[in-house]
């Protein structure tokens, strides 16, 4: 294939790069699969499509590239495989894969069919329903592959479970595993958890005929639904499986006898219980079990003296009980959203309750097959159907491009424009506006077909009430801080609601707000529209020259609080990306310290008499350097004079003069008052270290470099840029400084620097992580973000790469090193992906714990804000990558990407 005809494959394609680099990638670990590829232009579109639409399955591929000839014979199958087709395809790949152990078998043979069933999606060769049904049947038979080998296990331990008929006669105990939710109504999505009930037909005892001898059939069933979990849900497995719904959610038994279950369903389960079991059936083991208990518990479930209006109210708040559940998060949720994918099934599941216990053919499980049987009895119109299904079909593809990009189980639309514009073009948009009228015009019908069942009255559209409700505990603190504060604080019912939002969105602003309460005033209003706030000008107005030092420093914190506070309110409820946030934080830490130098020379004035000007520049490392500051970063900062020009002060010398002028600039920024502090201030990478002056004049600076700076100081000055006092005189020393670091670098043995550059990231592991071994430490530990820093920052110098003034960001870096071919395709890929993976944990962490590179215990709060149930497995991954491809440029001899 010549390069047009290539250029021409690729360029319909939604991310063409990602498909020229996966044939990249693909070409250098497979030379002569490539040559077959290329010769077949069907296949290798259709491989090319996947790689474009999923990392995910690029990787997949890269990773099994039998899988390629597999889709070569499967991609033009179009019809929907059973269950049973789905179980011999299983037993086959069992067989060719005996080496495996069954969880990895499982989740590898789940992986290779979602690609022949996401190309077809994709391609648009089966419907919505089709679609979600076959990724369903796929779910029923890994799990019937799970159950039958866990029965085996069991048996060949305790023998077979038995019950007692009803002359007396023993017989065989009978177990079904019951689908819920999405696997229920045979709608899954391809990162949906599997919602399961485990049913046994009866109490009694094992027969005896194993190693173990008799044990009880509850006993047994336990262990069996135990031993299924095992198989399927572990970590690094197949599915991720959520029990919570059973008889008593997470107290009650992992599996209930048939008898059990009636009677709770019967007797004591809630209302949002039953409901559930609108979408339940067998999906593996014995199905006649399933049609008794669904027999005797459907007519609590669907009640014929059911009233409309206690219907819905049940549904309600069943719906409202999911959406507190799910109150974090940045951008359009495409399920929980207003007007989206839980509004449709709650409104097919309201009718249902409401209108099915007369009328049994409303009973369907699947929310179209619903839909449609609820507009032939007239419940639904014509057009509302039509909405409605369109909507439905529109958002579950939309879901599950979502999804599929790299596996996760996540519904949020991002708010980053590269990001949305890419969401869009998965979706079959051009532009991003065509994408978001789509969009608004689907949800904008669910929304009034919701608004006209439900009523207006009832349906939150802002979540405020929602947030209130489910965070009265988390805001209680608060509230009487404010009761207690000095000054009489009025919180309104529109202001709790705030409140208790953004505490429960960053908890660990929460501790800012209590110890501040003033502050809670100042929160904007839930349905503010973020602004960017000229934050020189908030510090003009309130840092008066005329002030004593002291209320100056007060002012001064106050007004960054308030400020801090407002950019973290939009942060935490997803009114602002990520790099929107970081920027902001970034103006405001530069603004804090130019009103900071504004209070250091008129408190030296005071001092030591009038001067024209300081004369001082402060330059900045890490993420001040970089544009990249965050909650909690420290000021890393250098301070450099002019020692051409006289003291400003005549009676004193440079260093008496400067070392005054820093000391109290450092007070302003950093140090504690009532009010707080609003920095910690980090002179530590200065030269010298903490033996050396806290300034330095720019002559002794820059001889310093040239002569005397370690390897690592170089390293760490890659970053450093001019950001405040004189900055003339701190650009001019960042452009000479920067000459100087990459004159030094390409003066070295190549060898010494990765030798040295290894080094020190390696002691950093080890002086950072002591006494945490047993935690994870994102930034420090191996395949954290110091491994992508150290790494960088070395092939930048061995290259003779500096940074682009306009964007310091590690991001644009490592596209400029991929651009320039000092990074492969599949390094790239590793950086890019996992920094912004640990970015966005890191920031999540930032706003959720406070600043830590620890990740805490418990994740649930994290994964939730993230979008990532499975947060663990997926760290992982990326730390594994990132120090795979941190050994392979760092360490020597260490072997190429295959």
């Amino acid at each position: 294939m010549n390069e047009s005809s290539f250029q021409n494959l690729i360029g319909v394609l939604p991310d063409p790069l990602a498909a020229e680099r996966f044939l990249g990638q693909f070409r250098e670990r497979n030379s002569f699969q490539t040559a077959k590829l290329i010769k077949d232009q069907g296949l290798l579109s259709d491989v090319l499509t996947l790689a474009s639409f999923s990392p995910l399955f690029a990787t997949t591929l890269l990773q099994n590239p039998e899988y390629v000839l597999w889709l070569g014979r499967k991609r033009k199958d179009s019809q929907v495989r059973n269950k049973e087709e789905l179980l011999e395809s299983l037993a086959r790949f069992a067989m060719t894969n005996s080496g495996l152990e069954t969880q990895e078998l499982l989740a590898k043979f789940r992986r290779r069919e979602l690609l022949r069933i996401y190309l077809r999606d994709i391609r648009g060769l089966g419907t919505i329903a089709e679609i979600t049904e076959e990724i369903s049947h796929l779910a029923d038979a890994i799990l019937e592959f799970a159950l039958r080998l866990a029965r085996q296990e069991l048996d060949n331990r305790f023998g077979g479970p038995t019950e007692t008929d009803e002359k007396g006669r023993a017989k065989s105990a009978r177990f079904c595993v019951v689908a819920l939710g999405k696997l229920g109504s045979n709608e899954l999505n391809y990162s949906s958890d599997i919602d399961l009930l485990f049913l046994y037909s009866a109490d009694g005892k094992t027969s005896g005929n194993g190693s173990r001898g008799v044990t009880s059939n509850r006993e047994y069933f336990i262990k069996l639904s135990e031993f299924i979990v095992k198989l399927v849900g572990h970590e690094g497995g197949a599915y991720r499986v959520d029990l919570r719904l059973r008889p008593h959610g997470r107290v009650g038994a992992l599996a209930v006898s048939l008898n059990e279950a009636v009677s709770y369903y019967a007797e004591s389960a809630q209302a949002w219980e039953r409901q559930t079991l609108i979408r339940s059936r067998s999906c593996a083991g014995d199905s006649d079990i399933f049609r008794t208990f669904f027999k005797s518990v459907e007519g609590h479930v669907f009640s014929a003296g059911e009233n409309v209006e206690n219907a819905l109210q049940n549904v309600r708040l069943s719906k409202d009980k999911i959406n507190r559940e799910h109150t974090t998060g940045s951008g359009f949720n495409v399920k929980l959203g207003i007007g989206g994918i839980r509004e449709i099934e709650f409104i097919a599941q309201a009718l249902q309750l409401a209108h099915g216990g007369n009328d049994r053919w409303l009973r369907a499980p699947h929310t179209l097959i619903s839909l449609a049987r609820l507009c032939d009895r007239n419940l639904l119109s014509e057009r509302e159907l039509t909405e409605l299904s369109d909507a439905y079909d529109f958002l579950r593809r939309l879901e599950h491009r979502l999804q599929m990009e790299n596996g996760l189980q996540t519904h949020i639309i991002p708010v980053e424009p590269e990001k949305r514009k890419l969401i869009a073009a998965f979706a079959g948009f051009s532009t991003i506006k065509q994408f978001e009228e789509r969009l608004h015009f689907h949800t904008k019908n669910v929304n009034g077909v919701f608004r006209r069942i439900f009523g207006d009255d009832d349906h939150v559209t802002s979540g405020s009430v929602l947030l209130k409700t489910a965070n009265e505990e988390k805001s209680a603190e608060l509230i009487k801080s404010a009761e207690r504060s000095e000054k009489t604080i009025s919180l309104t019912e529109e202001r709790l609601d705030t409140v208790a939002g953004f505490s429960a969105a960053a908890p660990f602003f929460a501790s800012m707000l209590t110890a501040n309460p003033q502050l809670l005033n100042t929160l904007p209003k839930l349905e503010e529209e973020y602004r960017e706030i000229d934050y020189e000008d908030e510090f003009r107005q309130a840092v008066n020259v005329e002030q004593e030092f002291a209320q100056s420093l007060a002012n001064l914190r106050r007004v960054w609080s308030r400020c801090l506070l407002r950019i973290a309110f939009f942060d935490a409820l997803g009114r602002i990306s990520l790099s929107q946030s970081k920027a902001a934080q970034t103006r405001l830490a530069e603004a804090s310290i130019n009103a900071a130098f504004r209070i250091t020379k008129q408190e030296l004035r005071r001092r030591c008499g009038h001067f024209d000007d300081c004369g001082l520049a402060l330059l900045g490392l890490g993420k001040l350097g970089g544009r990249g500051m965050d909650y909690g970063s420290d000021l890393d900062i250098v301070l450099i004079y002019d020692d051409l020009k006289p003291s400003p002060v005549a009676r004193f010398t440079h260093a008496e003069f400067y070392s005054r002028a820093v000391e109290l600039l450092v007070t302003t920024l950093s140090s504690f008052t009532r009010e707080g502090n609003l920095y910690r201030v980090d002179l530590r990478l200065r030269p010298d270290g903490k033996n050396g002056a806290t300034s330095m004049s720019k002559s002794a600076f820059l001889s310093y470099f040239e002569q005397r700076a370690a390897i690592w100081e170089l390293l760490a000055y890659v970053k450093l840029r001019g950001v405040a006092g004189d900055l003339k005189l701190a650009t001019d020393t960042e452009f000479e400084l920067r000459s100087i670091i990459h004159r030094r670098a390409l003066a070295l043995d190549p060898d010494e620097l990765m030798a040295e550059t290894r080094r020190v990231r390696e002691r950093l592991t080890t002086e950072k992580t002591e006494g945490t071994k047993s935690q994870t430490d994102i930034k420090f530990g191996p395949g954290g973000m110091l491994d992508i820093y150290f790494a960088m920052r070395y092939l930048q110098l061995l290259e003779n790469i500096p940074d682009d003034p306009e964007d310091r960001s590690t991001l644009t870096m490592l596209g400029i090193l991929h651009q320039k071919g000092v990074l492969s395709d599949a390094d790239y890929g590793s950086f890019n992906q996992g920094y912004q993976f640990l970015s966005k944990l890191d920031h999540a962490m930032r706003l959720t714990v406070g600043r830590s590179t620890l990740l805490p215990a418990e994740t649930r709060a994290l994964a939730g804000r993230l979008g990532i149930p499975d947060l663990l497995e997926v760290l992982t991954l990326h730390r594994l990558n990132i120090r795979e491809t941190f050994d392979r440029l760092l360490v020597p001899d260490f072997p190429p990407t295959n």
